[in-house]
């Protein structure tokens, strides 16, 4: 069996875990100072969604994929973000790389899946490229005897590997810089070592419901006894009760598990905040890391196609790393349940939702003071695509 672990507990911990006890006591939560209005057209406009795209998406860095999924030299895996086929490599020397996985000859896909490999060859006319990207080798080099082959290597989105992940920008000629991307949750992230953490498994689904819809079930508690009651969500975890924290375009959110309230008669009792609520990062604009006492959700909502339809990697991580066939069937076990959880519990709702948005005829939906971290969204969207809000 796998044991939870504790980490070392400073006085910012405590006093997370005093603010959620504070709360389960009281039966309170934290909101915002007032309700908001949000305009249907917020999550149903084509024009808005091609502007999200465009001018979010794809300038600023998105987490491609956790650093221990590729965590040996010459480790590989090809995955597709916003319709765009991205080879990601661990070269020889360990350093990352996200590459466009498109041949510079005729466009097709040097590289597909997943493995251990320092070179990769097209299968229409087999140019060849090295897991740094330059171009190899080119059967029949008489037909391009005027080529210099260092203009030919597949192009090389800007990434760096930060926190636990491998990050890109999807516009290769723009810049990255994803310290001052995360700014102050960087040093969050830092804490919680990710990097030292074991990648077990994901899945990918898509759903028919905005992106953004997707992404704000996971920025409130109010939900969880009519969707989860009978999952293990709504039976461990206070409902309607967070404790909230903003860090700039993202935030935290702790969601206290009813056994926080032990801590009242027994101060003696672990502080430590992932032991006493399931803590939730959104990582601006489409991540959710949710952690438990043994491990992490990476939840990456992206939009697919339409106002109201969404693409959503679901993967876990153990704050372990499973080193044995035991600890594998356990986390086996943890996934499972945690991705019916979203699947048959948070997905098989919010088609619902997407439905509602797509042929409602009223102006605005309400969201309350205590959907604080969904007002926080809105208003961060509403901001960059110049969206009016009440």
């Amino acid at each position: 069996m796998t044991a939870v672990v504790e980490g070392p507990v400073n006085n910012q911990d405590v006093e997370l875990t005093r603010r959620a006890l504070r709360h389960a006591i009281d039966k309170t939560t934290d909101m915002a100072p007032r309700e908001l209005k949000v305009p249907l057209h917020y999550y149903r406009d084509p024009k808005i969604t091609e502007i999200e795209e465009s001018q979010i998406l794809r300038r600023v860095p998105l987490a491609i994929v956790p650093s221990a999924q590729l965590p040996n030299a010459n480790d590989y895996l090809v995955r597709s973000v916003l319709g765009d086929s991205l080879l990601v490599t661990r070269d020889r020397d360990g350093v990352s790389h996200v590459f466009l996985n498109y041949c510079r000859h005729r466009g097709a896909m040097p590289a597909c899946g997943s493995g251990n490999a320092s070179r990769f060859v097209c299968p229409y006319h087999a140019w060849s490229y090295r897991n740094t990207g330059e171009l190899f080798m080119v059967p029949g080099k008489a037909g391009f005897d005027s080529m210099d082959k260092a203009d030919y290597g597949m192009v090389e989105l800007p990434n760096e590997e930060r926190h636990g992940f491998i990050w890109a920008v999807l516009t290769a000629d723009a810049s990255i810089d994803v310290d001052a991307h995360l700014g102050p949750i960087g040093s969050e992230l830092e804490l919680m070592n990710y990097a030292a953490y074991g990648y077990h498994t994901d899945k990918e689904f898509q759903s028919q419901v905005s992106w953004k819809g997707a992404l704000e079930a996971f920025a409130e508690g109010y939900h969880f006894p009519f969707v989860h009651g009978e999952s293990v969500i709504g039976q461990n975890t206070l409902p309607d009760t967070g404790v909230y924290d903003e860090f700039g375009k993202h935030h935290r959110i702790g969601f206290p598990f009813n056994w926080v309230t032990n801590l009242a008669d027994d101060p003696s009792g672990s502080w430590d905040p992932h032991q006493n609520m399931g803590v939730i990062y959104w990582i601006y604009p489409n991540l959710i890391l949710a952690n438990s006492p043994i491990g992490v959700e990476i939840i990456d909502i992206l939009p697919a196609g339409e106002p109201t339809r969404c693409s959503v990697r679901h993967s876990w991580m153990g704050r372990v790393p499973a080193t044995n066939d035991e600890m594998r069937a356990v986390y086996d076990q943890v996934y499972d349940g945690v991705h019916a959880a979203v699947v048959d519990e948070d997905f098989a709702m919010l088609p619902q939702c997407g439905e509602g948005v797509r042929h409602g005829q009223h102006d605005h939906m309400l969201i309350g003071r205590n959907e604080i971290g969904v007002q926080h969204m809105i208003r961060v969207f509403a901001h960059e695509l110049g969206v009016a809000l009440e």
